[in-house]
């Protein structure tokens, strides 16, 4: 390490002056051989719900420790080192917000070089190393993993993996070097661009053993015992590792399949992305390279790389949408009432048992373990939702996501009935029927008249007055609007409305319920649509309106790709559900008037039966469907890609200035967290907002931007 690096790390320390140190604490442990192991801890000393992640000042401290360990093994006072975590983490990846504070591409080649300078210890100590995977391993957790000469992993270790794609940067500390050697190139790239492009997924303990990132596999309760005993039987010579997915790169059948992967993946980047983020391209890029490079030449192009990264748009709006908002924004909703106000829920009554009612039965009683009655007209609707849930449950159980005795609750916790009778005792009652104002009155009239005056009542409307449902109760105060998205188990966001009646008490209920079903929770006054659904449904009406026009199908689809959105319009709208679509811009056409425009063409479509605009044709590409093109009517002023992009650009300014001007919302970052977390719009577009700012779409429609 040259004074020059030394002085830099120290630059880059001085900016971390408030960093929460995860310390590097070293303990020795006899083996039973006789032979010592150090016991390296990563622990930054908050409790056992924060995560550890790795600073500028936590590095240094690690490779200090790693040097002491380094002349002892030297000695002969260490056979061997492991390192571990606190409880439930091993480490959360580096600390982003000291990348956020860099202010030359110096500064960031410090950066970007302290992970190497640290953990190059570990591949190199002068004794084996290992890594007890305990908990959490993401990004720069799982690479200190990797530089270790062995590893094993907890069974209830819940995420590991190198998010860093997702994030707007690279796996910078040789993970984009070691993974694929260790598991092979194809299982690499899963881990480094399928899963982070795939909403940010994670690999379970089990899953990473059996892909062989780890090599044993043991239960939780006495992970650390076995893991010592692990490297007792290792060092004796008694245990053999075996590999089989790991690869020699200079074996000239696994370079064909190293390139043959990377042709692969960058073919699902550009479908998925469009060019919109260079990130996963750039990973892909040093993932080629490192084919033929050693492993410190490949840490000179990732430490280029995370430079050229960290200054980029993409990574700087990454932080904007992921922490600032998921992580900060999102754990603390803008005008919640306190929490002490809430009731406590010790059963849920659903009204409905279709497929939504169904999926909401099956958190519900997931997460709270509670009792869970739903109802409906007649029997057979109520199997057929009671037979849903067991099944889901049952898959779960088969994926080792619930135990036994978790699914023999579960189920004995689900009932249905004809009657509203069995909400009588009931805490919360949700309604999640057809929309229509006046069926959803009546369900509502119907179940005051059995519940209690304390109970909670809350509507699943995607579109319609959840003022109007209330006004004729006996109780409006406790009517709250609780508004999921489909699937209700994946999609993180939950809209709570409040009408001018909704009480703090019924209010504070829905968010600390939100918060226990483990939802994004964000308070919306009461507006036809609440959020996500008015700016997406403006979004797929101009583009329906381009189509509409004359745009032929696939310009009018495909003029949105620059965003890297998560599906076309038209792929969305077929996905909702052409009547669904057609019946929430009605309602907003009631309401805000031409700005959402009936389309009659969908309605032919839907008249005629037809699901969807697209067919697949032999090649597996997609056609306009015939039955479709039989019964549309299109104009003659068609619209080139850039000018539909534009249009829809300006129209989303318009309607979100004119929804924070209703006060729909606190501020524009709520919207910016709605859209993420319940539309899936892309975190390198850091929220819908920036992104308006960024191509003048604010400016120009309402003369200034969102953001300052």
């Amino acid at each position: 390490m040259t004074a020059a690096t030394s002085q830099n790390f120290s630059d880059v320390a001085e900016l971390m002056r408030d960093e929460t140190v995860t310390h590097s604490l070293v303990s020795d442990v006899l083996l039973p051989s006789g032979k010592v192991l150090a016991l390296l801890t990563l622990d930054n000393g908050l409790d056992h719900g924060k995560p550890t992640t790795l600073g500028p000042n936590g590095l240094i401290e690690l490779r200090a420790a790693l040097e002491t360990q380094a002349e002892r093994a030297k000695a002969g006072a260490i056979h061997a080192l492991a390192i571990t975590g606190k409880p439930h983490f091993l480490i959360a990846g580096a600390d982003l917000s000291a990348v956020t504070r860099l202010r030359s591409p110096e500064q960031g080649s410090a950066m970007a070089s302290l992970g190497h300078h640290a953990y190059d210890l570990l591949a190199d100590l002068g004794v084996p190393t290992f890594a007890f995977v305990n908990g959490l391993a993401l990004g720069g957790g799982l690479e200190i993993a990797l530089a270790c000469t062995y590893r094993t992993v907890s069974t209830a270790a819940g995420a590991l993996g190198l998010p860093e794609a997702f994030l707007g940067l690279i796996p910078g500390w040789a993970g984009v070097y070691r993974l694929p050697r260790l598991v092979g190139p194809e299982n690499a790239l899963k881990v480094m661009i399928e899963n982070p492009l795939n909403n940010n997924k994670t690999l379970s303990g089990p899953a990473a053993y059996k892909m062989g990132v780890a090599d044993a596999l043991f239960e939780p309760a006495d992970f650390i015992e076995h893991s010592v005993a692990f490297v007792d039987g290792v060092l004796n010579g008694e245990l053999e590792v075996r590999r089989p997915n790991a690869v020699d790169p200079r074996d000239p059948e696994v370079a064909r399949r190293w390139l043959e992967a990377a042709d692969a993946a960058q073919a699902f980047v550009d479908a998925k992305l469009h060019g919109a983020a260079p990130a996963p391209s750039k990973v892909l890029e040093v993932f080629r390279q490192g084919l033929t490079l050693t492993q410190p030449e490949s840490a000179q192009l990732e430490i280029q790389a995370l430079t050229e990264l960290m200054g980029s748009r993409q990574f700087q709006n990454t932080v904007y949408a992921f922490f600032d908002l998921v992580q900060k924004r999102g754990k603390r909703p803008a005008g919640a009432p306190d929490a002490r106000l809430a009731r406590p829920v010790t059963k849920v009554g659903i009204v409905g048992a279709g497929l939504m009612a169904s999926q909401l039965a099956l958190l519900f009683v997931r997460r709270l373990n509670v009792p869970v009655v739903i109802t409906d007209l007649d029997q057979s609707r109520i199997d057929k939702g009671l037979g849903y849930i067991h099944g889901e449950i049952d898959k779960l159980h088969a994926k080792d996501r619930m135990s036994q005795d978790a699914v023999n609750r579960a189920k004995a916790l689900v009932s249905g009935s004809v009657s509203k009778e069995g909400f009588a005792d009931a805490d919360f009652v949700i309604e999640a029927v057809f929309e229509e104002l006046g069926v959803k009155k009546q369900v509502f009239a119907e179940v005051e008249a059995v519940v209690s005056p304390e109970c909670v009542l809350a509507t699943n409307t995607s579109s319609l007055s959840v003022t109007e449902m209330g006004r004729d109760l006996m109780h409006p105060e406790r009517l709250v609007g609780f508004h999921f998205f489909n699937p209700v188990a994946l999609m993180p966001l939950l809209e709570i409305a409040a009408t001018e009646w909704t009480s703090d008490t019924a209010l504070s209920t829905a968010f600390v319920l939100g918060k226990a079903l483990r939802k994004t929770t964000v308070l919306a006054q009461d507006a036809a649509a609440f959020v996500v659904n008015r700016v997406l449904l403006r979004l797929l009406s101009e583009v329906q309106a381009a189509f509409d026009e004359g745009t032929d199908a696939k310009t009018a689809d495909n003029a949105l790709s620059s965003m890297g959105l998560p599906m076309t319009p038209f792929t969305l709208l077929s996905m909702v559900g052409l009547p669904v679509a057609q019946h929430v811009t009605e309602s907003l056409h009631a309401a805000f008037g031409d700005r959402f425009a009936v389309s009659q063409n969908l309605q032919k479509l839907i008249d005629a039966k037809v699901t969807s605009l697209w067919v697949a044709d032999e090649q597996g590409g997609q056609v306009l469907n015939p039955a479709a093109a039989q019964v549309i009517m299109q104009g003659s002023n068609p619209s080139s890609a850039e000018q539909i992009l534009a249009r829809v650009q300006d129209a989303l300014a318009q309607e979100i200035g004119l929804l924070l001007s209703e006060g729909v919302v606190a501020e524009a970052a709520d919207v910016d967290l709605c859209m993420i977390t319940g539309a899936g719009w892309p975190m390198h577009l850091g929220g819908i907002t920036p992104y308006l700012d960024q191509v003048g779409a604010s400016e120009r429609v309402n003369g200034a931007k969102f953001n300052n």
